[in-house]
């Protein structure tokens, strides 16, 4: 257990002494000159504007609704 815990400080402390990567650049600030677009309001839309009810028509016997699913008819 003892090696464990040494290796695990170890690994925390090798980890810490990293060298430190090169910081990114501020995005909002290059945004704010690029974005020039004008946007327009969103209006409300209905998600479910377009949806018919469709109900189960009763239990029916499986091979007249195959007949009724085949290409031929």
């Amino acid at each position: 257990m003892k090696i464990h815990l040494l290796m695990g400080a170890s690994a925390l402390g090798l980890g810490a002494c990293a060298y430190e990567p090169t910081p990114l650049p501020s995005v909002a600030t290059q945004q704010a000159v690029v974005n020039t677009a004008v946007s327009s309001p969103i209006s409300y839309q209905d998600p479910l504007a377009g949806y018919t009810y469709r109900g189960p028509t009763g239990p029916r016997d499986w091979r007249s609704v195959n007949q009724e699913q085949t290409e031929g008819n």
